[in-house]
């Protein structure tokens, strides 16, 4: 049992990807920082869940196409921590219905904003998708872009680089089992505990991915969210020659068949002889992250069964491996990713750094830069503008007795 002697430069509430990415920064500029996890290091229980992740410069909005290229610089730094390839280059194939918008955009825009900032693509027909990509029997009107420098993410490969950074680090404590029970403030000082002890710090950093508003309603704020429990599949290679990019296709969705769907190749270090493949929808949304559940929503799989089936070559189209991932989505328009400071009627708000909510593990050792500068200087370099809250969003919580 720890005791309230225990003061830390920076305190990082959440130990999966991003918090651990946090640490890795810190530590570089020799702050003495604490992880706290609630879970284990390493757990499939929150939107670090599943081993592979897509890296992806297509993006509807210039400042996201320029986010994933600022990221590529941190990527080559964290890949010199390890000897296992954490990006496999092997593209990022968009391509659907270009009427379509979806949770990804829409293909149109994302054409537009990489002109804009001079990426090449490839633009395709229909008739090319399917020759080159795999793919049979796309509507003649679809359209596609394919992006060379997307990839696929070792997720887990990634995780464990940035742990055993952390633990080999004098700078960094981590702490697992360990779920933010308090937070008090004592001057400038904060008092965080946990069942383990209470620790303090005059920095907070909160990245426990789903769980935020369990952390943040201690500081008598939230944000407002919806959560998905995303379902995920692997499905056999029946032909052992196929080999397919990263992918997503945007369709209209048919009832509560969300119909749009993304895919990985097969890779070395997860089911080799298996190609993952996911729908990028939920039929329910859950209203709190502890409804989740490790079992996938049979509907959903039988959807994505059936797309294969319908548009895929080389892939048996029964599910095996199966798994889930937690997201918490901005229910505001336009704000997918959430970084910020604590609202200005939070004690010391400049002095508490938030990131939730969205897809962003192809950002994870850039973000860690971004949220480590934001709580050890007050500021980032990288323009955060299209992701703040700021006092207009951000909601005060009142906890009922």
């Amino acid at each position: 049992m720890s005791n309230t002697t225990d003061h830390y430069d920076v305190i990082i509430i959440g130990g999966g990807a991003m918090g651990l990415a946090t640490a890795y920064h810190t530590a570089k500029r020799k702050a003495k920082t604490l992880v706290l996890e609630q879970f284990t290091f390493g757990n499939q229980l929150g939107s670090s869940a599943g081993v592979s992740r897509q890296f992806r410069i297509p993006y509807p909005d210039d400042y996201m196409v320029q986010m994933a290229l600022d990221a590529l610089p941190f990527w080559d730094e964290l890949q010199g921590q390890t000897s296992k390839t954490l990006l496999d280059k092997v593209g990022t194939l968009w391509f659907g219905d270009p009427k379509v918008r979806s949770t990804e955009g829409n293909i149109a825009e994302a054409e537009a904003a990489l002109k804009a900032l001079k990426v090449p693509y490839v633009e395709l027909t229909s008739k090319q998708i399917e020759e080159q990509y795999h793919f049979k029997n796309l509507p003649e009107n679809y359209t596609g872009l394919f992006q060379a420098d997307g990839a696929s993410i070792d997720f887990m490969a990634t995780i464990e680089t940035l742990l055993e950074v952390a633990k080999k680090s004098n700078e960094v404590t981590l702490m697992e089992h360990s779920p933010v029970i308090d937070i008090r403030q004592n001057g400038k000082t904060f008092e965080v505990t946990t069942p383990n002890g209470v620790y303090q710090s005059d920095k907070l950093v909160v990245v426990p991915g789903p769980y935020i508003n369990s952390v943040i309603n201690l500081l008598n704020f939230k944000i407002n969210a919806t959560y998905w429990n995303m379902s995920s599949a692997y499905f056999k290679k029946t032909d052992p020659k196929v080999q397919y990019p990263t992918w997503f296709v945007f369709q209209n969705k048919i009832g509560d068949n969300g119909n749009q769907f993304y895919g990985f190749p097969g890779v070395s270090w997860d089911h080799p002889e298996y190609i993952r493949v996911a729908p990028d929808f939920v039929i329910d949304a859950l209203d709190e992250p502890h409804d989740r559940t490790l079992i996938p929503n049979k509907q959903e799989l039988e959807y994505t069964s059936q797309w294969i089936r319908d548009h895929m070559t080389g892939l048996d189209p029964t599910p095996h491996f199966t798994s889930t991932c937690l997201i918490a989505l901005s229910t505001i328009p336009n704000k997918e990713l959430l970084i910020d400071f604590a609202p200005p009627y939070v004690k010391n708000n400049k002095n508490i750094v938030v990131y939730a909510t969205g897809w962003a593990a192809k950002f994870t050792p850039f973000l860690g830069k971004i949220l480590s500068d934001m709580a050890l200087d007050g500021h980032t370099d990288f323009d955060i503008t299209p992701f703040e809250l700021g006092n207009k969003f951000f909601k005060r919580f009142k906890p009922t007795k």
